[in-house]
């Protein structure tokens, strides 16, 4: 997947992406990539600050990777695992918000809208 930065996703771009993160673990080492910027972190170390490892791990980090909101990549004996689509994240995140309130009799008092 990937999104034009400070656009909205498409309906069905935008529910791939929700599916892949639809699972506690998989957002779990998101989160836990986004924490460790655009280094990333070797497989072993993602596995140990998440909690998740072996073949779980590996199936996450594939359906991560096919949606484009993490890469892999071979660094010496190690893959190293990094969150790349910062803009594809704020996009899925503007895209819930994009129309919040659309309907409402009342703005919504909650939040922003800039």
């Amino acid at each position: 997947m990937k999104i034009e930065a400070n656009a909205i996703p498409p309906l069905t771009l935008a529910a791939d992406s929700f599916a892949a993160l639809g699972s506690e673990q998989r957002l779990s080492v998101l989160r836990c990539l986004v924490r460790a910027g655009p280094d990333g972190l070797s497989i072993g170390d993602l596995g140990e600050r998440t909690g998740v490892t072996g073949s779980t791990l590996t199936h996450h980090l594939k359906l991560l990777t096919a949606t484009g909101l993490v890469k892999q990549e071979r660094r010496g004996r190690s893959t190293i695992c990094a969150a790349v689509a910062y803009a594809e994240i704020e996009a899925l995140a503007q895209f819930l918000l994009t129309e919040c309130c659309a309907d409402a009799s009342a703005p919504c008092k909650d939040h922003d809208h800039d």
